[in-house]
Parts: structure tokens; sequence; C-alpha cells
């Protein structure tokens, strides 16, 4: 390599991880971190990839979850974005926590279930869960 060729490079090397550390400190974000999404509760993308996952789930396993809401998401920039769902939905009625992992890449037109699994059960009400106590 020459030394002219070997400079450029040095710089553009430089440059790339001066940028980098940039993105850390305007952002507050690492490359490659994982991330909260704020305002997941009113998101119609992050919705959509929750009932995505739902729906491939229940073609792998063939069952019938229902689903109902996103709890929490985050998202990590990989080759695409790898989004992590906490989502409730039920199953035959009954109100159950599911966390799901969906790999996306926009520009190949490309969406993906990679993990979908049950965190836990929702107990049903409680006449305590409502305020009434009992024997007034």
């Amino acid at each position: 390599m020459k030394l002219p060729t070997l400079r450029v490079s040095v710089l553009l090397l430089g440059a790339f991880l001066v940028l980098c550390g940039l993105s850390e400190f305007v952002y507050g974000m690492k490359l490659g971190g994982v991330y909260d999404i704020l305002g997941t509760h009113n998101s119609v993308e992050i919705d959509s990839l929750a009932l995505f996952a739902v729906e491939e789930h229940n073609k792998k396993e063939n069952s019938l979850l229902e689903f109902a809401r996103v709890l929490k998401a985050k998202e990590q920039v990989v080759a695409g974005k790898l989004y992590y769902l906490t989502m409730e939905a039920s199953d035959a009625g009954k109100r159950k926590i599911y966390e799901a992992k969906v790999w996306v890449k926009p520009w190949m037109n490309f969406k993906q279930l990679e993990e979908f699994k049950l965190v836990r059960d929702i107990s049903p009400f409680t006449t305590s869960d409502l305020g009434v106590k009992k024997g007034r």
C-alpha cells in the first residue's frame, strides 16, 4: 500500500471512530445496543410487529392466541432491526404475557419471528382488585 493511500485509510478510520463516539454522545446510544422504544402504547408500527409475531407463532404452533396489546418494546440495530416485544395475548380466554423477538430488514421486505415465549399468566381479577372489601 502506498503512503498516501495509507494516510487516507487512517483518516477514514479515524473519522468513522469519531462518528461512532459522537452518536453515543449525541443520541446516548452505542451501536448495536438495545434501547427502549418510547411511546409504544400508541405505535401502529409496533402493534403491527406484535400482531405479526402472534400470527407467526399461531402458524408454527397451530395455536389460537389473540393479540391484546404491547406492554413494552425495545429495538437493536443489527443488519436491520431486532425488536424485543413484551405483549399481552389471550389463550383460550386467559390473559398471558409473552415475549417475542422480530427481525426486520425493510429494504429487503424481510420480517422474521426469531423467538416467542410465554412469560407468565395474568391472574383473573378478584374483588380486591376492584377495591371491594369483603364483609361490608
